[in-house]
Parts: structure tokens; C-alpha cells; sequence
């Protein structure tokens, strides 16, 4: 249940003193009933609200994929760089945020949502929610580097790194696979097989792949598979 002010303030219909000036004109009726009671409940998920004769169509959770370029930080406010919501700021939809952080200078899939639910979901550790990252280094990765990688490196924490899949693309270029999200992880498992990460880019997160006809700083919206997909349905 919503109050029918809430309702229409999350449909972007005006701020909370216009819709309430909205409903007392009765120009907003809730299955086919005028209501001008601001603080009016109904349940959003079944009943149908119409703003001057035009059906709304309510929508609880969104949910965007952006391809996120370099220089854009993965915040929803900052004070001195773009955000990856500024580059969301026409897109619909209530207290969006970036489900997990990519580097300011990391490109590539970032899933921005409203859904708490389906962002802890995907951020637990104890999911283990697989994260492809195409790799580009310094000098070229051996074959014991692979092996160490697909071990576990220590990059200085209590434990090694949960073991990884590597899969080398060009001397200098891998696809690497890991199922945690530490702080710069993957910078740090190359530092900590003697290489150094020179361009970074997530290409999965889960069953999400980045849609490869996205330019950077570009976004869509998720079809309903790949919601379901994420969500394990």
C-alpha cells in the first residue's frame, strides 16, 4: 500500500506540494473513483491512476545498464568528478545508484538500479557472483602467472584471492574471471604476479554481459530476461 501523494511524486508527476494541489482539484482518479484526499492508500501494484484522463503505469524498480567510460566515478553525488548517475540524469526512475563500484579509470558494465534487494544479492560475498574483467598489462602474462592467478595471490590481506579463471587473449591482453570484489582487486592480483594493469574493462557481472553496441557513457535499459537472469528466475 501507497499513499497516492508518494504514488505520484515517485511517477514524476510534480513535487509533493503539486501533486497534493493535483488531487484536491480532482484531476487524479484511482479505479475510475476521483480521490482527493492527498493521503489516500492503495495498492500501486493492482490499481489503475490516471492524472486527467491518462493511465499511469507504475513501476516499482528500474534498471540500466551503462557502459561506463574512463574519468567517471561510481558514485551517485561527488564534489569534484562526474558521476555515472550524471550521465543517467534524463533516464526514469527514484534513488538510482551503481550496484558495486568500477574504478575511475576502469570502463566497461555497470548496473544502476533502484532494487536493494537484487544489488546485495549480487554484491554478497557469500554469493560469489562471478566478475569477467577483459586485462590489459604492462609486459606479457606467462603461463605461471596464469597459474598463480587461477590459485589465489596474496594482495596483502588475511587471505589469498579465491581462485580465479584466466584466459589469455593476446601476450599482453587476458580475460579474467573472479568471484569477489575487493578494494582494486584486480589491479592487485597482476601487481602481485610481478605485472601492472594498464586498461581495465568489465565485460560480465553474473548473467549480465555488457552489450557490446553500447558506446561509452552510453546506457539502456535491461530487457525483462536479463532482469529475470539476475535475479536467479
Amino acid at each position: 500500500m501507497i499513499r497516492l501523494d508518494k504514488f505520484l511524486c515517485e511517477m514524476e508527476i510534480g513535487t509533493r506540494s503539486q501533486v497534493k494541489d493535483i488531487v484536491k482539484k480532482g484531476m487524479v482518479s484511482v479505479d475510475g473513483e476521483v480521490v482527493k484526499k492527498a493521503d489516500y492508500k492503495f495498492d500501486e501494484t493492482a490499481a489503475k491512476v490516471c492524472v486527467n484522463g491518462k493511465e499511469l503505469s507504475y513501476q516499482k524498480f528500474y534498471y540500466y545498464m551503462l557502459n561506463k567510460p574512463q574519468g567517471v566515478v561510481s558514485a551517485t553525488i561527488d564534489n569534484h568528478d562526474k558521476t555515472v548517475l550524471d550521465l543517467l540524469k534524463d533516464a526514469p526512475g527514484k534513488d538510482l545508484f551503481p550496484v558495486g563500484r568500477l574504478d575511475k579509470d576502469t570502463e566497461g558494465l555497470l548496473l544502476i538500479t533502484n532494487d536493494g534487494e537484487l544489488s546485495h544479492n549480487l554484491l554478497s560475498p557469500k554469493k560469489h557472483v562471478d566478475k569477467t574483467y577483459l586485462v590489459e598489462t604492462k609486459v606479457a602474462v606467462t603461463e605461471e602467472m596464469i597459474h598463480k592467478l587461477e590459485q589465489g595471490v596474496d594482495i596483502g590481506e588475511e587471505q589469498l584471492t579465491l581462485p580465479a579463471k584466466a584466459e589469455r587473449i593476446e601476450d599482453k591482453k587476458i580475460e579474467l574471471t573472479i568471484t569477489e570484489g575487493k578494494f582494486h582487486q584486480v589491479k592487485r592480483m597482476l601487481k602481485a604476479v610481478n605485472n601492472e594493469v594498464i586498461y581495465l574493462k568489465r565485460l560480465s557481472m553474473g548473467s549480465l554481459k555488457l552489450d557490446d553496441t553500447l558506446a561509452l557513457g552510453e546506457y539502456r535499459c535491461l530487457t525483462d530476461n536479463e532482469v529475470l537472469e539476475l535475479k536467479g528466475k
